[in-house]
């Protein structure tokens, strides 16, 4: 069997990377347009491979070169393939109808319109990227359109991946989720991952349920984290610690403890967009209320961010002109180098709106991409700020605590648990703050050092002049 995924991208590398790395008797070639990506996945000694995930080059070493191939190759990828992969990027619009909400398929269209250009011979057309209810109804239009769409099958399967641990997540999955309407095809494809996934966790359905539970899963994860964090708001008037809350309601068998951690607000490329894209079908189809419900999951969560950037400036004598803060963080979670939709864009945006100098440390985030992150919110001189010296990155957090009056921890990478505290403080301007967007700070050593801390979900501390009501 010879396999194609048109995407070299975050689901496309890696998915593709395992299923070479499990199956040796299968082909796996992933394409892409862009040849700076494939050039990055055939980089020799792995070190700058595009996407950062813990184990994700011992998993390619094995595969590459063997079964595993890269390339920009596309059109001969098509032709030798029995099954396509199409794993390109789904947007929220930027323009026209449903700006803002709903998902732009014009890569996944032009995928389905280049596959039926160039396609000889019976084919199976996997849809991996995250995708609207229906759109497999688009691409057999287009398929049959000229003439293909009998020879040509097309499934669903989406990822259900974690950033971080996608290495894991895809070793041991979960489940493995195929939805079609030709049981030839799903068995073709099934028997792929059964070469390492038990038979009882895949999962067989139609094509509408199998993309409707992509979006349904992210939906439902992402107002876990917009429930608990307007519970940690509560904490913090009341006295109530957030991190007992999620303990005592999460060994509850009906709710469990996953995606109960309190935090500055989810990120990622996936929550916010499918939940826009959600809501944008309910409209479609006269579902307002369901629509709005869906909707209030992420202005619960903008304002969790609002509220986290407006602390820091109230805290810090309601100014934060030209005082240094110290950003620990700008990735969206750990141990993956995606900023998409990462809350520590939007509370730097709002300190830098007031005037603050920002030094980040982050282990796998660049100066380009905080500066491409930036501009997209609207600092359109991010460029400029760099140059002068109001935003500036560093190699080590201490090197970022250096003179500043404060911490804003805004990614839980675990080096940020076990940092020298005490050294910190010595080289802060006084009085030194914490902001823990993360809820990883151990709370009391750091006060008992002499820091005003500030944690998501943690009363107040009085002593070091917080309003407790």
């Amino acid at each position: 069997m010879k396999i194609t995924c048109i995407g070299a991208g975050y689901v496309g590398g890696p998915t593709m990377a395992m299923i070479a790395n499990r199956c040796p008797d299968i082909t796996v070639k992933v394409v892409d347009m862009n040849q700076a990506r494939i050039d990055a996945w055939n980089d020799p000694d792995l070190s700058q491979l595009p996407v950062f995930e813990p184990g994700l080059d011992e998993v390619v070493s094995e595969a590459r070169g063997r079964n595993l191939f890269f390339s920009t190759e596309v059109n001969e990828a098509i032709q030798e393939a029995d099954v396509i992969f199409i794993s390109v990027n789904t947007p929220t619009k930027t323009y026209g109808a449903g700006k803002g909400q709903a998902a732009d398929l014009k890569w996944v269209e032009k995928c389905a319109r280049q596959i039926a250009e160039v396609a000889d011979g019976e084919k199976i057309i996997v849809e991996k990227s995250t995708v609207p209810i229906r759109t497999a109804a688009m691409i057999k239009s287009v398929l049959n359109g000229v003439g293909k769409g009998e020879k040509i099958r097309v499934l669903s399967n989406p990822e259900f991946l974690a950033e971080g641990t996608a290495v894991s997540d895809l070793s041991n999955p979960d489940r493995v989720l195929i939805g079609g309407d030709d049981e030839d095809a799903i068995e073709t494809l099934a028997a792929v991952y059964a070469h390492w996934v038990p038979r009882e966790k895949i999962l067989k359905t139609n094509l509408w349920s199998s993309e409707l539970s992509k979006l349904t899963a992210n939906a439902f994860l992402a107002q876990r984290v917009s429930s608990i964090n307007s519970i940690s708001a509560l904490c913090e008037e009341t006295g109530a610690d957030i991190s007992e809350i999620a303990r005592a309601i999460g060994t509850d068998s009906r709710i469990g403890p996953k995606f109960l951690k309190a935090s500055v607000g989810f990120g990622g490329s996936c929550f916010q967009k499918d939940i826009l894209n959600l809501s944008y079908l309910c409209d479609y189809f006269g579902l307002p209320q369901v629509a709005q419900y869906w909707r209030s999951v992420i202005e619960l969560n903008d304002w969790q961010k609002r509220r986290f950037a407006e602390k820091i400036i109230r805290s810090l004598f309601n100014t934060v002109a030209e005082k240094k803060i110290a950003i620990f963080g700008f990735a969206f979670k750990k141990d993956t180098n995606d900023t998409r939709e990462s809350a520590a864009i939007y509370v730097c945006r709002d300190l830098l709106i007031e005037h603050a100098h920002l030094a980040i440390y982050d282990p796998q985030v660049s100066i380009e991409q905080i500066i491409s992150d930036l501009e997209y919110v609207g600092i359109d001189n991010a460029r400029e700020l760099v140059k002068s010296g109001v935003i500036t990155t560093v190699e080590d957090p201490l090197e970022a605590a250096d003179s500043a009056h404060a911490i804003a921890v805004l990614t839980e990478w675990d080096e940020f648990r076990s940092l020298d505290y005490d050294k910190m403080f010595e080289v802060m301007k006084k009085p030194a703050s914490i902001f823990d967007g993360r809820d990883i700070i151990d709370v009391t050593a750091t006060r008992r050092i002499g820091f005003d801390v500030y944690a998501i979900g943690k009363v107040e501390n009085e002593e070091a002049g917080w309003e407790v009501r």
